[in-house]
């Protein structure tokens, strides 16, 4: 017993021992209990944690799903319906049909329809960007075009076009989980009800600008002239701020806004846009000016039919002006004097011209 060793040994092995009972009365003592279901539930999530069904990763929808005792009002946007029927399933409930949702970019402004004004030559952020200046265009209320959106995305939903320079969302990747919402500084990203084939409109503007500075800025923006609402029959348009929105809950997808856009600024979502009207060439125009006859400008012949009054026909008759008339002309028919100084009415002055 004399063995430093031996000892060394035995003394950690109780001192081990001793922690260990003291581990396993704390933990029974201070356990916190956690629903079962809360794992069978996160196992069939996809486990993205993307925060689109706006809890802390799949665990916190998980246990969010659990304590509430409901799924309305839950949705996992990555899983869908699909995902909570299994969640329905796990825990005993109903879940409720949702709305099928789509992130889309409110922005037309292209190369073409949005030229440049400068060139910027900083980090390739929008967040940064943002916070510097108003962008590269005259339009300071749309995209960036540096991406951050397609940085934010998960799924490989969203990407940047080369010749537009504005982001592109794949209808059948995008899970609307709005990440990519969350991370564009300008606020042209939505996340927006669509209908079950993921079709539907809208207004791709975001600028509030009156109509001339909106369309000196860019050639596809809104500039709030009203006439998308005049011609919408379900009363889904408004106009606020010079800017028009589509309420997606009211639209039938008529088109007849689109038609009517002066500049182009309402698109469809998930089907191919309409044929704009485009304006007559100038050289046709000249054609058809040329085509018209010449307009013949007719003399215009002043008629005087009306009956004379018994002074106008004294004073038509007399050979003088008034002032120099004969005591007899001063006499109308029923022998009162006519007063030659009292101001000529307009069929008088006409008369006068005629007689000189």
């Amino acid at each position: 017993m004399n063995d430093p060793i031996l000892i060394a040994v035995i003394s950690l092995g109780v001192i081990a021992l001793i922690a260990a009972a003291i581990l396993y009365v704390c933990s029974k003592k201070f356990a916190v209990y956690e629903d079962p279901r809360i794992g069978k539930v996160a196992a069939v999530l996809p486990q993205a944690n993307c925060g689109g069904c706006g809890y802390p990763g799949c665990g916190g929808f998980a246990e969010a799903c659990v304590k509430a005792g409901s799924l309305e009002g839950k949705l996992c946007p990555v899983g869908g319906q699909a995902v909570m029927a299994k969640v329905a399933d796990i825990l005993g409930l109903s879940a409720s049909a949702s709305e099928t949702k789509l992130a889309v970019v409110r922005c037309n402004g292209s190369c073409e329809n949005r030229p440049r004004t400068n060139v910027y030559d900083g980090a390739k952020k929008c967040s940064i960007a943002a916070a510097l200046y108003g962008g590269e265009t005259g339009c300071s209320y749309g995209c960036l075009g540096c991406g951050d959106c397609v940085d934010a995305c998960q799924f490989g939903a969203i990407k940047m076009n080369p010749e537009t320079g504005l982001p592109e969302v794949d209808a059948e990747k995008c899970t609307a989980c709005g990440a990519c919402a969350k991370a564009c500084p300008k606020g042209i990203i939505e996340i927006r009800v669509v209908s079950k084939d993921k079709t539907g409109m809208v207004v791709t503007c975001v600028n509030k600008d009156k109509g001339a500075l909106a369309s000196k800025a860019c050639k596809a923006a809104c500039i709030g002239c009203g006439k998308c609402q005049k011609v919408c029959g379900s009363e889904a348009i408004t106009v606020a701020n010079n800017l028009a929105y589509i309420d997606p809950t009211k639209c039938i997808e008529c088109r007849d806004c689109e038609r009517e856009c002066p500049t182009g600024a309402i698109h469809p979502i998930g089907m191919e846009p309409l044929p704009r009207k485009s304006a007559k060439p100038a050289a046709a125009v000249a054609e058809v000016e040329e085509a018209k006859p010449a307009k013949v400008f007719e003399p215009i012949v002043i008629k005087y039919d009306a009956t004379l009054l018994p002074s106008q026909q004294i004073y038509l008759a007399c050979p003088v002006e008034p002032s120099g008339a004969v005591e007899a002309a001063k006499l109308d028919e029923t022998g009162k004097a006519v007063d030659y100084a009292a101001p000529l009415l307009p069929s008088q002055q006409i008369l006068l011209n005629i007689r000189k």
